[in-house]
């Protein structure tokens, strides 16, 4: 999903705009079901707001993973931030199916978490900044199948189911600040200046 470059200039002032709730950061979430375009996203915005970028898929234990990635990004990076002190992850390896090298995550303005769970109610005390990127279901797991193989369509379909429910539980598209469709045009957001 190309993301207008109109759309991320609106998306980081907005952002910027938005009051600090991590200490003196901002958190920025990308959410969405898998397939959307969040980690395309993420990749256009982080630069023009200086920030670091976790995804969830480095903090999920594979595909059984999903409801405890958001507990590990409180555990691991926002509880230490809020704090005032860096902080700190392993990188879950699917090939290896299993945690690897460390990551610390520094002490900034800005900090953007992408992925399925980035949303969760867990980071309601820190005041994210909510970015919801859609796309059609058949479009999505197609994405899916290209950049993870048709061996893993299953554990997609699989994924999928999870993911919906996870959404649902957590009212994440209802709590977004920003709505995006997968091709990167605002459906609900800041509008052009």
């Amino acid at each position: 999903m190309p993301v207008p470059h109109d759309v991320v200039t609106r998306l980081a002032a907005a952002i910027e705009a938005a009051p600090a709730g991590l200490a003196a950061m901002r958190l920025v979430c990308v959410d969405g079901p898998a397939g959307s375009g969040k980690t395309t996203l993420a990749a256009a915005l982080a630069p023009l707001l200086g920030a670091q970028t976790i995804h969830m898929d480095d903090l999920y234990e594979g595909w059984s993973g999903l409801e405890q990635g958001p507990e590990r990004l409180l555990e691991w990076v926002l509880g230490p931030l809020a704090a005032g002190t860096p902080g700190r992850y392993r990188r879950y390896d699917w090939g290896l199916g299993r945690y690897v090298e460390r990551h610390t995550v520094p002490l900034a303005d800005f900090l953007v978490v992408e992925g399925v769970g980035a949303a969760s109610l867990l980071t309601e005390p820190f005041a994210p900044f909510i970015v919801w990127v859609e796309a059609p279901e058949e479009l999505r797991l197609a994405r899916g199948i290209a950049r993870d193989g048709a061996a893993l369509e299953g554990e997609l379909r699989r994924w999928m189911v999870a993911e919906a429910e996870h959404h649902r539980a957590n009212g994440t598209r209802e709590r977004a600040d920003v709505v995006l469709d997968g091709e990167g045009n605002v459906v609900l957001g800041p509008e052009p200046a």
